[in-house]
C-alpha cells in the first residue's frame, strides 16, 4: 500500500478524493487544495506518495514517479509495466476508501501530470464506477487500452485541463487525449488556461465546480 498524506475538512466525511502529484513531487505537493477548493461537503482527501524509481529521461535519477518515462515523445514509448504497477497501486487505495465506508460514487480520481495520467487510466478501468476524474495537463497513457472494457465508464464524468504555454506536457497532446475519450464515448470537459505546467486560479474554480456537480451535496 502506498504511504498517504489525509486532509479531512470536517468529521465523518461523506466523499472522498484520491489526488495524485506529478513527477519528482510528493503527497504534500497539493495539500493546500482543499482550502483553495474549499467544498461544502465533509471530504477526506488523499494524497499519496509515488515510489522512488530510477527515471531514464532524467539519466536514471532516482526520484518519485508513477512510472518511467524514456523519451521527451511521451506517446512513443512507454512504460506499460510501470504504468499497470501504479494502477493497480491506486485500486487499491479506491477499495481502501470504500472498504472506509464510502461507497465508488462517491470517489473521485484526480492527478497532475504524470499522476493525472494515472488517475485517468485507472478509472477508466475499474470494475466500479467512481464519480469523476480531474485530470490536470495531462494525457492518457496506453490510449489502445482506452477502447476496451467501456461498459461500465461510458458515462463517467471526466474533467480535464491544460495550459497552452505547457512546454513540458504540450496542450495538443492533452487535446487529442480527450477527443480521443470523446470519440470512444466518455463523457469528458475540456478546459484551457493561459498558463504553464501548473495550476491556476480560474482553472481551480472549474475544478470545484465540477466537484460539486458529481459529488452532490446530502
Amino acid at each position: 500500500m502506498l504511504t498517504c498524506i489525509e486532509r479531512c475538512t470536517a468529521l465523518a466525511p461523506s466523499a472522498s478524493i484520491i489526488w495524485l502529484h506529478g513527477l519528482g513531487a510528493d503527497g504534500s505537493d497539493f495539500a493546500a487544495i482543499p482550502e483553495q477548493l474549499n467544498l461544502p461537503i465533509p471530504v477526506r482527501f488523499v494524497f499519496p506518495n509515488a515510489p522512488s524509481i530510477p527515471v531514464t529521461l532524467n539519466y536514471g535519477y532516482v526520484m518519485p514517479a508513477w512510472y518511467d518515462i524514456y523519451a521527451l515523445d511521451i506517446a512513443a514509448v512507454q512504460d506499460e509495466a510501470g504504468i499497470r504497477k501504479s494502477q493497480g497501486m491506486v485500486e487499491e487505495l479506491v477499495e481502501r476508501e470504500i472498504a472506509r465506508g464510502l461507497p465508488a460514487h462517491r470517489i473521485v480520481l484526480a492527478g497532475f501530470s504524470q499522476g493525472g495520467a494515472i488517475a485517468l487510466y485507472t478509472g477508466l478501468h475499474l470494475s466500479q464506477q467512481v464519480a469523476g476524474i480531474v485530470a490536470l495537463s495531462t494525457y492518457l497513457p496506453l490510449r489502445k487500452d482506452s477502447n476496451n472494457e467501456l461498459g461500465t465508464t461510458k458515462n463517467l464524468p471526466i474533467f480535464m485541463a491544460h495550459g497552452i504555454f505547457d512546454t513540458v506536457i504540450p496542450s495538443e497532446v492533452g487535446r487529442a487525449s480527450a477527443e480521443h475519450l470523446v470519440d470512444c464515448g466518455y463523457s469528458v470537459t475540456w478546459h484551457e488556461y493561459p498558463m504553464p505546467h501548473t495550476l491556476c486560479a480560474d482553472e481551480i474554480e472549474d475544478i470545484r465546480a465540477f466537484l460539486l456537480d458529481v459529488l452532490p451535496l446530502h
